[in-house]
């Protein structure tokens, strides 16, 4: 599986950005979730989508404000975060996973095997 995400950039407090995270090599099993490390600090689950059924799952830091979602045809996965704010800045990268035995397991970063590169989010206050 490989994967690619964009879209990232400079956006003031309260606006909104999409990320797009290209996926090539998926299965019907495949899970895709998105996490974000920011300076200084650990990298951390922010949301994930089973390709299948469409199951979503987020951090609670995020719930009501971000999005993700999948476009099949597209072979991409988004992530729509809205009302941003600083805390928010990060790197966000998305990430692949094949073995899923709970849901519990996609908040956890062992469980995904690949990774794409990460893009950029900085919101400015």
């Amino acid at each position: 599986v490989q994967l690619q995400a964009s879209g990232g950039g400079l956006v003031q407090a309260g606006g909104s950005l999409r990320l797009s995270c290209a996926v090539s090599g998926r299965s019907i099993s495949t899970y895709v979730g998105w996490f974000r490390q920011a300076p200084g600090k650990e990298r951390e689950f922010v949301a994930a989508i089973s390709w299948s059924g469409g199951t979503t799952y987020y951090a609670d830091s995020v719930k009501d404000r971000f999005t993700i979602s999948r476009d099949n045809a597209k072979n991409t996965v988004y992530l729509q975060m809205n009302s941003l704010k600083p805390e928010d800045t990060a790197v966000y990268y998305c990430a692949a996973a094949n073995r899923v035995y709970s849901g519990s397991d996609l908040y956890r970063i062992p469980t995904y095997s690949y990774w794409g590169q990460g893009t950029l989010v900085t919101v400015s206050s």
